[in-house]
């Protein structure tokens, strides 16, 4: 169902700087969603692992406990909300280790409310929305690898695997067509349906890293998520 990602979702965001805070919680609250506002990680973490929102927007660089501790303490604990990091600089850096922690999408500062607006939407549609084919329970298998559109769960074999949204929709594009090749500007394009496409291809590298530690047996000789060199990613033909 979309009940989650409707608007009376929770959001939290995780930012210091009040300014910042208040400009994006006034903004949500005009959307109709309900927002939780912590000003430290320390805050942040204890408000997330206790009332799971429904997404984090969590600022990187926080006095104390900064947003990538609470990040890696959010996906040690199991929280799979999604996550929107705030850079304050275009930082290379910054961006990777948020996306190796386990963030879904990413802005640098200063940025747009409009933008803003849009990533979360279609992050909350993303990790909560109905899939369109996914009608009558379809479910994707590939030797033991099997994949349930309509419940969003991965399993090889009797074990369950956890993905993060954004590894689940890049599984499911490339399985649902074994063979085609997508680019990674494709990829970029299925995965964010909002009008200001970052061109930083970079981030399916790493978030098709991250799904194959999880599905492969052996990472470097991938057996579902392959290559193809100097073009994008396939999965692999029955």
């Amino acid at each position: 169902m979309y009940s989650r990602a409707a608007m009376s979702a929770t959001i939290l965001i995780v930012e210091d700087e009040f300014a910042v805070a208040r400009g994006i919680q006034y903004a949500l609250q005009q959307e109709g969603y309900q927002v939780a506002v912590a000003k430290s990680g320390e805050e942040g973490l204890d408000f997330a692992t206790n009332q799971a929102p429904d997404l984090v927007v969590l600022d990187v660089r926080l006095p104390g406990m900064d947003g990538f501790e609470v990040l890696r303490r959010l996906r040690a604990s199991g929280s799979k909300a999604p996550v929107l990091v705030l850079t304050a600089r275009d930082d290379e850096v910054d961006k990777v280790i948020g996306l190796e922690l386990g963030a879904d999408d990413y802005l640098t500062k200063p940025f747009g409310l409009r933008e803003l607006m849009s990533r979360i939407k279609a992050l909350l549609r993303r990790a909560y929305g109905d899939l369109s084919d996914a009608a009558g329970g379809r479910v994707i298998r590939h030797g033991d690898l099997v994949i349930d559109l309509e419940r969003r769960r991965v399993q090889r074999g009797d074990r369950r695997i956890s993905l993060t949204p954004t590894e689940f929709e890049i599984l499911r594009h490339l399985a649902s067509r074994p063979g085609r090749v997508y680019t990674r500007s494709e990829l970029l394009e299925l995965l964010r349906d909002y009008e200001a496409l970052d061109q930083d291809e970079k981030t399916i590298n790493v978030h098709v890293s991250h799904l194959r530690d999880k599905i492969e047996d052996d990472p470097a000789m991938p057996a579902f998520v392959m290559t193809v060199r100097g073009v994008g990613y396939a999965f692999a033909e029955r």
